[in-house]
């Protein structure tokens, strides 16, 4: 059976982002159903109808990946109680120009990691309600990471046996759930 591609789009720009680390891990994870991709999101203007025609060129880049991903992986911090700028822009972008969304009708998955103990929750729930929107099909469940030194090492491999038992679950369910949407 042919891999599925997962667009994985981080919700933040920091050179050392611990999403961009759990994301990795994850997509490591998930290798055997998934052919990951980043999707890059710091490069895109911040959203302006007046950018529209024609779109930029990193927003063409942008919206082509998202288009060509099976299913997408958004694994985001929370900002201020919700999702980060860089992330609502990009979604923002990924709408537009009016009529050429690049979202419907694709499986999506929503995690993220903070050092606090309630995660990213707030802004799951929000970034959930903003997806669910644009015509994404979420999976259910809930995947909220207490991010701690040195969870993740260099080669994305997770250190604790019990996140790491979770996270294979988490995106081991995503793949289930993402065949089934994209079987033809």
């Amino acid at each position: 059976m042919a891999k599925l591609k997962l667009g994985v789009v981080v919700g933040s720009n920091r050179r050392e982002s611990i999403n961009r680390k759990l994301a990795l891990a994850i997509a490591r994870l998930g290798s055997e159903a998934f052919e990951a991709k980043l999707i890059q999101i710091n490069d895109l203007p911040m959203y302006n109808q007046d950018l529209e025609q024609p779109v930029p060129p990193p927003v063409a880049r942008f919206k082509a990946e998202v288009e060509a991903s099976d299913a997408l992986l958004f694994v985001s911090p929370e900002h201020s109680r919700s999702i980060p700028a860089v992330l609502k822009n990009a979604i923002d972008w990924g709408t537009r120009p009016w009529g050429k969304t690049s979202w419907p009708n694709k499986p999506a998955a929503v995690t993220g990691a903070s050092g606090g103990v309630i995660s990213t929750a707030v802004a799951q729930q929000h970034l959930r309600a903003v997806l669910g929107d644009q015509g994404l099909h979420l999976i259910g469940g809930e995947a909220y990471i207490q991010f701690k030194p040195d969870l993740i090492d260099e080669n994305h491999n997770v250190s604790d046996g019990n996140v790491r038992e979770f996270l294979k679950a988490f995106i081991d369910r995503f793949a289930v759930f993402a065949s089934k949407l994209t079987a033809k």
